[in-house]
């Protein structure tokens, strides 16, 4: 059976409630494998602290919680999707390669 060359394609993407589509190729962050500040640290042979104030600011990680809660302490948990990470390790290892002696 042919199809009409004047009829749109058709959609590869999955619509949700709400109107918003997800594309049949899982390519956004959304899909991605996301690490924890644990895992990155067991990885890297880093400290969580360290790797917390490396990736908390970054575009695209997820904040889950209140960042500016009163109290003693702030209660957040990041998770980094795989792509920020490599993004963030590429950023470290060309400025090392950089560094004047």
């Amino acid at each position: 059976m042919e199809r009409d060359a004047t009829k749109q394609p058709a959609s590869t993407a999955t619509r949700l409630e709400g109107g918003d589509t997800v594309p049949a190729t899982p390519t956004s962050l959304a899909f991605e494998r996301h690490f924890s500040v644990q895992e990155i640290a067991a990885i890297w042979g880093l400290s969580e602290d360290v790797v917390r104030e490396m990736f908390q600011n970054q575009p695209g990680v997820l904040v889950l919680g209140d960042p500016n809660a009163r109290g003693k302490r702030r209660y957040v948990t990041l998770r980094i999707p795989q792509s920020v990470v490599e993004r963030v390790h590429r950023k470290y290892s060309l400025s090392s390669t950089h560094c004047s002696r």
